[in-house]
């Protein structure tokens, strides 16, 4: 009897083993690295990803990719394989797997070779690390488990990407396997030439993705000038962009005077003085982006001055359907209306509008510059810091459509820092206006 009871209980422990195996409290990851099975909690992987393309980062550690714009995020890339000093596994188009992790606060992508699948184990499972499991250092691995034959070294990734006091002590210069990513983000010495183009693509990067502006011949001259100012008080890591609010600092010069607003009374003399002799009095002009349309009515009342005979008719187009449809009908106080506005004003119940004359000179319809418009043939065209958030290509199609149909001897009146190039545009305005003629 007491063998028959040794043995049900001998039974009874595999039977709750086996129950507590099948227990699953612990989900992980699972890829290679150099031909090995690894895996990380699965609580600590935000996604897995796929890139080809990452920024340089001037003077990181070689283990640094570089970082990636991840929709709108900019993250670190950490090459596993380099960081443990593992082989690399050269893919055939370029594309590199990534796991995106999120440590405590922070994003950082990290590639490996090959991406597997989610395991689920029970923890108790779980062994202590031994050095025969790995390649890598042990302080890395908080331990190795076994799952239907396959062995998985379980990388602790809070290790990898959290410094302590002691590493954060180490030189920079001085690459050690066991000091963590973080320590080698950030730049260590002044950029080179060749570093600075690098932050310089960093910034165009980032520009595209946090506030939809595209580098091109349009600006370029602009964001050269602008980037050089931003370097000389901004060093290392201070160069790059954290946040949208970054970027949209960095844009606060490029903007035209009077943006969104009544243009000033100087500002309005300035482009008068630009506007051309004109063979006709029939005066059409086309104003896409034109908002809220404060700045469609003080280029009416412009043109109205330069060219009092003229019947004038503006065609002020928005995609912002809310803007559009209170413009036609919006009422001022006449201390906010500048001078070269206040004779093409009328007094009603409410405030001051504009009289019929400029209202009859008006047409805003709702309309996105990217699709076909039905135009006439146009004398000015006025599109002031509007292109330079369009797409390269599309950039590049606007202006084609602005050649087709503008007359001869017609301008096109841009932002103050963009411009127009080739053989077809002559520059025509100064210094705060950017006009070109055809």
């Amino acid at each position: 009897m007491a063998m028959i009871k040794d043995l049900a209980t001998v039974n009874a422990e595999l039977q709750e083993q086996k129950e507590r195996v099948d227990t699953v409290d612990f989900k992980m990851v699972t890829f290679s690295l150099a031909g090995k099975d690894y895996g990380v909690d699965i609580m600590n992987v935000k996604e897995i990803a796929k890139a080809d393309k990452f920024t340089y980062v001037p003077n990181a550690a070689s283990f640094v990719r570089g970082v990636y714009n991840l929709r709108g995020d900019i993250i670190p890339i950490i090459d596993l394989r380099t960081f443990f000093h593992l082989p690399l596994d050269i893919k055939d188009d370029g594309q590199e797997n990534m796991l995106i992790l999120r440590i405590e606060d922070r994003v950082y992508g990290t590639i490996v070779d090959k991406i597997d699948k989610v395991v689920g184990i029970n923890s108790d499972t779980i062994q202590p690390p031994h050095p025969i499991f790995g390649d890598i250092n042990i302080k890395f691995i908080s331990g190795v488990v076994e799952k239907q034959g396959d062995l998985y070294i379980i990388l602790d990734v809070i290790r990898i990407f959290t410094q302590t006091d002691e590493e954060k002590q180490k030189p920079r210069g001085q690459v050690m396997q066991d000091v963590s990513p973080e320590a080698y983000f950030v730049p260590a010495a002044a950029p080179s030439q060749a570093d600075s183009e690098s932050a310089l693509g960093f910034i165009k990067e980032s520009l595209l993705a946090l506030k939809h502006f595209a580098a091109s011949p349009l600006n370029e001259e602009w964001l050269t000038r602008r980037f050089s100012d931003w370097a000389a008080t901004r060093t290392g890591a201070e160069l790059q962009f954290k946040n949208e609010a970054d970027a949209a600092e960095f844009l606060v010069p490029f903007y035209s005077p009077c943006s969104g607003k009544f243009w000033d009374d100087d500002y309005a003399a300035a482009v008068k003085g630009i506007l051309p002799d004109l063979n006709s009095n029939n005066i059409q002009v086309w104003n896409p982006g034109c908002g809220k349309g404060y700045e469609t009515f003080s280029f009416v009342c412009i043109l109205k001055s330069r060219y009092p005979d003229g019947r004038i008719k503006i065609w002020a187009n928005d995609n912002d359907i809310m803007s559009i449809s209170q413009a036609p009908n919006m009422v001022f106080d006449l201390d906010e209306v500048p001078e070269h506005c206040r004779g093409f004003m009328t007094r009603g119940r409410n405030g001051y509008s504009f009289n019929q004359t400029i209202k009859d000179s008006l047409l805003f319809e709702y309309h996105d510059i990217l699709n076909e418009n039905s135009l006439p043939e146009l004398d000015i065209i006025l599109a002031r810091d509007l292109l330079s958030f369009f797409s390269v290509p599309d950039q590049e199609r606007v202006i084609a459509g602005f050649v087709e149909k503008l007359k001869s001897r017609s301008i096109v009146i841009l932002g103050r820092n963009e411009r127009l190039t080739g053989h077809e545009w002559k520059a025509v305005g100064k210094d705060p206006v950017s006009a070109f003629m055809r």
